[in-house]
């Protein structure tokens, strides 16, 4: 499956009587929802002596997944594109690969 025709299959479960408006805000509250469950089972693991419950883990991943497609939906792009954007925006910061120095120093309008 390529990441459009998961955007596609994963709107399929949106809400069909949110507008574009309450799909974006929805979206963005979403992916920092789910963040927060991914971070909660790894700081329990690292520092609450709990195992890391990696199936979990992966199945709050795939719900970061859903709230991505849905605000990228409700912009009117596909996945693809907001996937491309980021690693062009990534070479531009990191010509060379990850180094200490670029993240430091970097252009702040670099969005």
């Amino acid at each position: 499956m390529t990441i459009n025709e998961y955007q596609k299959l994963a709107m399929r479960t949106a809400n069909p009587e949110v507008d574009r408006d309450g799909m974006l805000l929805n979206g963005v509250m979403g992916l920092c929802g789910e963040a927060g469950e991914c971070i909660d089972l790894v700081k329990k693991n690292r520092f609450q002596g709990h195992e890391l419950d990696r199936d979990r883990l992966i199945g709050e991943l795939g719900d970061v997944a859903w709230y991505l497609a849905e605000a990228a939906t409700a912009l009117g792009v596909d996945l693809e594109e907001v996937l491309f954007r980021n690693v062009e925006k990534l070479r531009r910061r990191y010509p060379e690969g990850f180094s200490r120095e670029h993240s430091v120093v970097r252009d702040k309008n670099d969005l």
